[in-house]
C-alpha cells in the first residue's frame, strides 16, 4: 500500500511512491510547488507539515533550523514520509501551472568558448516543436550514461529560435568534459523542461536586486533580457562575483545594458583580484550588506553556489528581506550529485 500526501489548501491528493521526496512526488502529479535547489539548501520549498511525520535527508541548517522542525516546517525537496500519510500545506506557484512540461529532442546548433571555463551551447528543437517556458527555469539533460544534468535556460522567451545554454567546465565532471573535449555541432540531445520555479514575479513592483556567481548569470541573464523586452522600470541591481576578472563573460552584454537601460546597474565582486583592480572586492554578501541599510522593500534573485545562496539568504533576511521575497536557485556539480 502506497502512503498518501495531501496538499492544503487546494486539497490535492497524491500517492507517494518508494522513498521519493514530497517535492518529487509534488511535480510528478504536475502540482507545482515553489522550489529551488532541489538538494536544501536555498530553502525556497519550506512549508509546515500539518499531519503526519516526515524524515530529512542532507540539508543545511540555514535552510530549515531544528528549531523549525520542531515547529512542523520541513523541506519539501529533501524530506520522506515516515507515516502512511502525510499532510502539508504549501501554495501553488500559478505562473508555471499551466506550462507543459515536456521531453523533446534538440540539436547542438552552435557551440561557443565564451571564457577559459564557459561554454555557451545553442540548442535547435524540431521545426514542429515548441517549448513554452518562462525566463530563469532549467533543463535536464538527458545524457548518454543516462544520467540527468541541470541547466539553466540563458535565453528570454522572445528570442527563442534556439535554447542556450552555459556550461562551465569542471575538471573531472563527466558532463562538462564531454562538452569541452568532445561534443560536436549538430550531435543530438534529449532533455526534459522546463523546470525551476526561478523566475521573475511580474505581480511585483519591487525593485530587485540580482546575484549571481559563475554561471549562475545564465539564468538571471534570461530574466534581465525579458524584463527589458516587456519595458518593465523597476530598478534592477545586478552583482556579479568571481574570482579574477578572467572568470567573467559576455560583459559586452552587462556594458550595453548599463548604457541602453537607466533602471539597470551593475556591480562586479572580486573575490580574489589580481593586479590593478578598482572595483568593489570581496563576497557577495558582503557588498550587501556594505549598500543596504535595509532590504525591507525589495526582492532578491540569488543563484550560482550554494555557498553563496545560503550566505546571502542569512544577511539579506537579517537586513529585513521578507522571506517569501527571496528567490534562488542554487548551482550543484556533477560532484554533489546534483544540478549544475
Amino acid at each position: 500500500m502506497s502512503k498518501q500526501l495531501t496538499i492544503l489548501p487546494s486539497g490535492q491528493q497524491i500517492s507517494l511512491e518508494g522513498d521519493e521526496t514530497l517535492l518529487d512526488a509534488a511535480m510528478r502529479s504536475g502540482f507545482n510547488m515553489p522550489y529551488g535547489c532541489k538538494n536544501g539548501a536555498c530553502g525556497a520549498c519550506k512549508g509546515q507539515v500539518v499531519d503526519g511525520r516526515v524524515e530529512h535527508g542532507p540539508h543545511a541548517e540555514s535552510a530549515l533550523s531544528q528549531t523549525e522542525m520542531e515547529r512542523g516546517l520541513a523541506l519539501f525537496c529533501c524530506a520522506t514520509a515516515v507515516t502512511d500519510s502525510v499532510t502539508i500545506e504549501c501554495r501553488e506557484v500559478a505562473a508555471t501551472k499551466d506550462i507543459q512540461i515536456k521531453t523533446l529532442p534538440c540539436r547542438v546548433q552552435k557551440i561557443d568558448k565564451v571564457s577559459h571555463d564557459v561554454a555557451v551551447l545553442s540548442l535547435k528543437l524540431p521545426a514542429t516543436e515548441r517549448m513554452q517556458f518562462l525566463a530563469g527555469q532549467y533543463i535536464d539533460i538527458h545524457t548518454k550514461t543516462g544520467k540527468k544534468r541541470s541547466f539553466s535556460i540563458a535565453n528570454a522567451p522572445h528570442d527563442s529560435e534556439y535554447l542556450q545554454l552555459h556550461i562551465r567546465h569542471v575538471a573531472g565532471g563527466d558532463f562538462s568534459e564531454y562538452v569541452w573535449n568532445e561534443l560536436k555541432e549538430r550531435e543530438i540531445f534529449r532533455f526534459t523542461g522546463p523546470l525551476g520555479s526561478f523566475f521573475l514575479r511580474e505581480d511585483s513592483d519591487k525593485p530587485i536586486i540580482f546575484l549571481a556567481t559563475g554561471t549562475g548569470f545564465a539564468p538571471i541573464k534570461g530574466i534581465l533580457e525579458h524584463a527589458f523586452n516587456k519595458g518593465i522600470q523597476r530598478e534592477m541591481i545586478l552583482y556579479w562575483g568571481a574570482r579574477t576578472v578572467d572568470d567573467y563573460y559576455m560583459t559586452e552584454l552587462t556594458d550595453a545594458w548599463q548604457r541602453e537601460h537607466p533602471n539597470f546597474t551593475f556591480i562586479p565582486v572580486l573575490s580574489e583580484p589580481k593586479g590593478e583592480w578598482a572595483g568593489r572586492t570581496g563576497f557577495l554578501h558582503d557588498a550587501i550588506t556594505d549598500d543596504f541599510g535595509s532590504l525591507a522593500g525589495w526582492q532578491v534573485y540569488a543563484c550560482g553556489a550554494p555557498v553563496m545562496v545560503e550566505a546571502a539568504y542569512q544577511h539579506c533576511v537579517a537586513r529585513g528581506l521578507p522571506e517569501d521575497e527571496f528567490f534562488s536557485d542554487a548551482f550543484f556539480s556533477s560532484k554533489d550529485t546534483a544540478k549544475k
